[in-house]
């Protein structure tokens, strides 16, 4: 384990943290948030001086592997988190710094879980970081340092950690370099929050609200700034906008590159993507179909059946109406949704609809070779054979996965809330959802849940939000051994 290469990036984590504070250190001072400022500015000053410790790794070798990979990316959202989350508790707006920590991590995570009960009694400045957490951890915090900064020369060292920090079952480059393969996503991603901000503008909505809106539809997060979330713009036209972008911004993220460079066609042949699309359009039909009786019209009820869809299966965590009145087919329509998410290589959550490919092609191939002992099958996505390594991690991710929301849900059981609650929890925070159903519903929080579960909710939207395994191997003390001759 190389530990100065450690200490190095999780200076510029560090550095980078104290400059995105900034804004918001402005907006504070602008406003006259004297709180706010002075907790903002604290908060800066001591990242800053922490940064400092990445000088212990000047002048040393900083290369590093798959290891130093995944501690790096698993550190750097641990300790944004924690950094993160002192503005809230400083100014008094979260007086619990539990509470914070609970909220920021939802936020970097772009799960949009909240202990608030009341968001709008926030200052202005914070409401700011709050969202800004959201579109920051979104494409991915890591990627973001990627895009701006050569951290690495040779030898793959970035690659190492962009597939530490990239969900879905595989990774690969855009360009022939990962910080350029950083920089296309980053501007592909810009470029599409900045398109959705002026469309929210055009429709009336104030400048700081479809900027913070943008920002957490950018990031699938779902951090609304009203108490009423989307509801609280009584506009079809607002929240058909944000609809759409919540399903864009659920599409990899590869399929609008190979669009920029003329290859539509092939991106537009995706698998996966054929069957994101589908999920999305059949589960709207159904669900509207099933709460036509509780809509004005079925206008309306496709309407709010696509928003919630949208958010759902991209894993936003917006609501425009309140689902858990829905009826029982609707419910648990979006509780699979919820498990499904988006696709790979997008900002959104869940499994990735790309493993919900895999484990149905797989469980195909199983069956047929029951039927068929001597038969051979290669199973295929977009017509090219699936390696063995990838179905792999596929499999052993998905028992990971339940294993890890079996033993959530254990533990959250202890707070005896009803089975709903504690289920859904587990689920909205393990695939980085947000709003749960009953007592975490989409007009409720997380507030009354114990300090145990709140913790608990905490690793699972980490081990969500960065696929388990980076996390993990955290706590594999063969993983921390400094070896003389490294891989």
């Amino acid at each position: 384990m190389n530990h100065y290469a450690i200490l190095f990036f999780l200076g510029y984590i560090l550095r980078l943290e104290a400059a995105l504070l900034l804004p918001s250190l402005l907006i504070a001072l602008f406003r006259g948030e004297s709180a706010a400022a002075m907790a903002l500015a604290a908060t800066i000053l001591l990242a800053a001086g922490l940064s400092l410790f990445s000088l212990l790794g000047r002048g040393k070798d900083r290369s590093i592997t798959h290891r130093e990979g995944f501690v790096i990316v698993s550190l750097s959202w641990v300790v944004m988190s924690l950094v993160g989350a002192l503005p809230f508790t400083l100014s008094g707006a979260i007086p619990s710094y539990l509470d914070a920590f609970f909220e920021t991590v939802s936020g970097f995570t772009t799960t949009g879980a909240s202990i608030l009960t009341n968001v709008e009694a926030l200052p202005l400045s914070l409401l700011y970081w709050r969202s800004f957490t959201h579109w920051l951890g979104g494409m991915g915090i890591l990627v973001f340092v990627l895009a701006i900064i050569p951290m690495a020369k040779g030898k793959g060292d970035s690659l190492h950690v962009l597939r530490a920090e990239s969900p879905g079952p595989s990774v690969g480059k855009l360009a022939p370099t990962m910080r350029r393969s950083a920089r296309l996503l980053y501007t592909i991603y810009i470029v599409l929050t900045l398109v959705e901000v002026v469309l929210l503008l055009l429709g009336g909505m104030p400048l700081f609200d479809a900027l913070v809106n943008s920002f957490a539809t950018a990031g699938t997060g779902g951090f609304a700034i009203k108490n009423a979330s989307i509801a609280a713009y009584e506009s079809y036209y607002l929240q058909g906008v944000i609809a759409v972008f919540m399903v864009l911004f659920g599409v990899n993220f590869n399929l609008y590159y190979l669009i920029l460079i003329g290859r539509a066609r092939q991106a537009l042949h995706s698998e996966e993507l054929r069957v994101y699309l589908g999920l999305v359009g059949v589960s709207t039909l159904v669900i509207a179909l099933n709460i036509r009786g509780l809509s004005a019209s079925l206008f309306d009820a496709f309407h709010h059946s696509f928003f919630q869809v949208a958010s759902i299966i991209t894993t936003t965590g917006f609501a425009t109406a309140d689902f858990d009145l829905w009826p029982e087919l609707s419910r648990c329509i979006l509780l699979v949704l919820m498990i499904a998410g988006a696709c790979a290589g997008s900002t959104g959550g869940g499994i990735k609809t790309a493993r919900v490919i895999l484990l149905w092609k797989s469980v195909k191939s199983s069956v047929q070779k029951m039927l068929h002992p001597r038969s051979v099958k290669v199973i295929k996505m977009d017509g090219k054979p699936v390696e063995a390594e990838v179905l792999e991690s596929t499999q052993t991710f998905m028992v990971v996965y339940c294993l890890i929301a079996i033993a959530s849900m254990l533990l959250v059981a202890l707070d005896n809330f009803d089975l709903e609650t504690t289920l859904s929890a587990v689920l909205a925070c393990l695939n980085n959802i947000g709003p749960g159903l009953s007592a975490v519903g989409p007009t409720q929080n997380y507030f009354a849940l114990s300090p145990l579960s709140k913790l608990v909710l905490t690793a699972d939207m980490l081990l969500g939000r960065l696929e388990i395994f980076p996390m993990l191997l955290l706590f594999a003390p063969s993983v921390w051994r400094v070896r003389s001759r490294r891989a």
